[in-house]
C-alpha cells in the first residue's frame, strides 16, 4: 500500500478532534463554537476515510460525504441563529443566551 499508514491518519484526526473539542469547551462566541464543531467533524471524517482506505472499502468515504452534508446544514442553521440573535441586539455570549427558553 502506498502512502502513509493508518496511524498517521488517526493521529491527525485525533489532533483535529481534540482541538475542536477544546474550542467548543473554552470559547463563548457562537461563531467560534460552530467553527470548532466543524473541526471536530473534519477530524471524524479523516478517521473514517483513513479506516476506509486501510480496509480497501469505499463505505467510509461515502459515510464521510454524508457527514459533510449534515455539517453543511448544521452551519446554515447555526449561522441563521447567530444572525437572528445579532439583529435582536442580544449578546453573543453562549453562557448568557437564554432567549430560546420558554
Amino acid at each position: 500500500m502506498l502512502g502513509p499508514e493508518i496511524s498517521w491518519y488517526l493521529a491527525v484526526a485525533g489532533f483535529l478532534f481534540a482541538t475542536g473539542s477544546l474550542g467548543v469547551l473554552l470559547r463563548r462566541n457562537p461563531l467560534i463554537v460552530l467553527l470548532s464543531l466543524e473541526i471536530m467533524l473534519n477530524g471524524a471524517n479523516l478517521a473514517l476515510i483513513g479506516f476506509s482506505r486501510n480496509l480497501g472499502d469505499g463505505g467510509g468515504q461515502i459515510f464521510a460525504l454524508a457527514v459533510m452534508a449534515v455539517a453543511a446544514s448544521e452551519v446554515v442553521v447555526g449561522l441563521g441563529l447567530v444572525v437572528a440573535l445579532n439583529r435582536k441586539r442580544v449578546t453573543l455570549d453562549v453562557d448568557r443566551l437564554n432567549t430560546l427558553r420558554g
